[in-house]
């Protein structure tokens, strides 16, 4: 099988997520990598030509990385939006990584229920504890109902509090 290649000889990745902004797909993607910094980074900026439909010399796309995934963000003007249909979710192994996700992430955005929030762009995330599948899927419906339960009433997930429901503790 042929390897495929993008941009600039840049490998394609087989499936990629393709982000719509207005005019912000370059300050949003520095905004991401900002706060995903492991192995993330612009890989690469096109500008639209003579021909448009954007503004010569302005930012079409952008292609870059956070934590290894490859993104594509296109400055395509105000006819989209994102909504709550699409989301990331953000694997967190604790607290401390839920806090800082959960603050970074909403800043100037909008904080909401069950671990979901909105970035300052519209695009929404989850910032989500390592064992919420875990405690959700237990064979004791019992347990995975207190869980939720749980969840249910908090913005952001509380991992401790998720843990005495889990157990059945107050």
């Amino acid at each position: 099988m042929k390897k495929r290649t993008g941009v600039k000889g840049l490998k394609v990745q087989k499936i990629m997520p393709f982000l719509w902004f207005d005019h912000q797909a370059e300050e949003a993607a520095k905004f991401y990598i900002s706060i995903f910094k492991k192995n993330s980074k612009i890989l690469k900026v096109v500008r639209y030509g003579k021909v448009g439909p954007g503004p010569e010399g302005t930012v079409m796309l952008v292609l870059f990385q956070l934590e290894g995934q490859k993104f594509t963000a296109l400055n395509g003007g105000p006819q989209f939006t994102f909504s709550l249909a699409t989301s990331f979710a953000v694997d967190c192994a604790t607290q401390k990584e839920v806090d800082w996700f959960w603050e970074k992430l909403s800043e100037g955005g909008e904080k909401s229920q069950c671990g979901w929030l909105k970035d300052k762009y519209g695009l929404s995330w989850q910032v989500v504890p390592t064992v919420i599948p875990k405690f959700m899927s237990d064979s004791d419906p019992v347990k995975s109902q207190r869980v939720m339960s749980a969840v249910l009433k908090m913005n952001k997930i509380e991992i401790e509090v998720l843990k005495k429901a889990y157990r059945g503790l107050k």
